[in-house]
């Protein structure tokens, strides 16, 4: 990528950006996380200062909403929908095979960055649920085996 600015030039230029806006730490913190892949702690005294709020205030804002991810994401991220269109056809247990299978709870990473278990609320594809997302690509109608063969088949790329 080589970008020459420091991070704090960058999250500068996110805050600028969005100057004036009401409530504007949720889509600055939105631009941190599109920019560097996540949300550093290393970000927090930065927003603190520039918007003139505390550290206290924006760690908690980061801490409450859990699309802010505090770590950058694994190699493969694999999305499993919990809208009620897919719990009703299986998605809690394709959730609980994939934390047995992977080792982690939801919203974290594999020990040596390979995937990154999220949960979603909805990724509109409820006439064929369960769905599950990997790598932003959508599936439809997963059970435990395909997710087992979708998850090595990204691994593998």
């Amino acid at each position: 990528m080589g970008h020459s600015l420091s991070i704090e030039d960058r999250v500068r230029a996110i805050v600028t950006a969005h100057d004036g806006e009401r409530g504007r730490l949720l889509p600055i913190l939105h631009g941190i996380q599109a920019e560097f892949g996540y949300v550093d702690e290393a970000v927090v005294p930065v927003l603190a200062q520039e918007l003139n709020i505390s550290r206290a205030d924006v760690h908690g804002v980061i801490t409450f909403y859990h699309d802010f991810r505090k770590a950058p994401a694994g190699r493969t991220e694999v999305r499993v929908c919990r809208g009620e269109a897919c719990q009703a056809v299986g998605a809690e247990n394709l959730m609980a095979h994939a934390q047995r299978r992977l080792g982690v709870s939801t919203g974290e990473t594999t020990p040596g960055g390979d995937v990154t278990l999220e949960q979603v609320f909805c990724l509109g594809n409820c006439a064929l649920g369960p769905s599950v997302q990997v790598n932003g690509r959508l599936y439809g109608r997963v059970g435990t085996e395909r997710l087992d063969t979708l998850m090595a088949e990204a691994d593998a790329r």
